[in-house]
């Protein structure tokens, strides 16, 4: 897989890693598993926590430290891994800077200020009701509070679905599993302390390595720098059902090439696609690669690396890949 490829898979990761760690503000809802969904959508940029959390997916346990703070200075962010290899994430308005693992490197792009968390749009719910059943289900205890789980399940093979634990008052999301389209968990993570509000701390916003003695790796992630607005120059044919293009951001011609990325999705799964100027040295037969949840699927064709990355099926990246073709008007 290229550079580029590589760290499009790693920010795939860490957004399913942060995925778990959605939060809605407000005051209780009723049985209707949508309010409880609009909840938590209008309070992913608006709510301030902070907590320990576990995540398992298969023989890997990690424990990780979230602090999230919303106020007029806009949206700050601390991801720490306590356990195993160091792993650091820091968002605020200048961008995000990725310390990873024990060679102390640093991934930056100042433009890349999205947050770690899917976007669930409330004028997307009727899309999004379209490729999974809600459903409510029972209330449990977990890390002191009371929470009330709702799943959201998959109508098809091309997604994954999800069972959510939320605090009954505020729908802060406590426990999190991702499960497939037969009902298998893929993943889960589940805090053990939760702070929100006033009680959050935000010293622990500040990052206890020292960064400037980091090495730093260009990432070479989309950063608006040098963007096009124009049409798609690459498209797929076809797509699963449900899935629309909602990002589009095209570089070049430069000295180093046309990039394109497109993001699809069906109002809660994202997949990324990304198309690239490509010499000889990248001609690769078309290939499936697995990260975790995370699938890609590579190929070349007219002269172009085109990769597609997603928390999703690997029959999604695959549908969507081979489909990839130069755009007609």
């Amino acid at each position: 897989m290229n550079r580029r490829a590589t760290a499009a898979l790693l920010v795939a990761v860490w957004l399913m890693w942060s995925s778990a760690t959605i939060a809605a503000g407000g005051s209780g809802a009723g049985d209707d598993p949508r309010d409880w969904l609009a909840r938590m959508t209008a309070a992913m940029s608006q709510m301030s926590y902070q907590g320990t959390f576990v995540y398992v997916q298969g023989d890997e346990v990690v424990t990780m430290r979230i602090t999230h703070v919303a106020d007029e200075a806009g949206v700050r962010e601390r991801l720490v891994a306590l356990s195993g290899a160091q792993r650091e994430v820091l968002r605020d308005s200048s961008g995000v800077r990725w310390v990873l693992g024990d060679d102390h490197s640093v991934l930056q792009d100042q433009a890349f200020g999205r947050s770690f968390f899917p976007q669930l749009p409330t004028d997307e719910q009727d899309r999004t009701e379209r490729s999974y059943t809600l459903k409510l289900g029972g209330t449990e205890r977990i890390a002191g509070q009371n929470v009330r789980n709702l799943e959201v399940l998959p109508n098809d093979d091309y997604r994954y679905g999800y069972s959510l634990w939320l605090e009954e008052h505020s729908a802060l999301l406590l426990k999190w599993q991702l499960i497939d389209s037969d009902g298998k968990t893929l993943a889960k993570l589940m805090f053990t302390d939760i702070r929100m509000g006033s009680e959050v701390d935000p010293d622990e916003l500040n990052s206890s390595s020292p960064l400037k003695k980091f090495r730093t790796v260009e990432s070479r992630l989309p950063a608006g720098i040098g963007l096009t607005p124009m049409a798609p120059q690459w498209w797929p044919e076809r797509l699963p059902p449900g899935f629309e293009l909602t990002v589009q951001r095209y570089f070049g011609p430069q000295g180093s090439g046309m990039y394109e990325h497109l993001v699809y999705s069906d109002g809660l799964a994202a997949v990324s696609v990304y198309v690239e100027s490509g010499g000889s040295e990248w001609e690769q037969d078309p290939g499936l690669s697995r990260h975790g949840t995370t699938h890609a699927y590579s190929k070349t064709a007219d002269g172009v690396v085109i990769t597609v990355v997603g928390d999703v099926p690997a029959a999604t990246v695959k549908l969507i890949g081979e489909a990839v073709v130069v755009a007609t008007p």
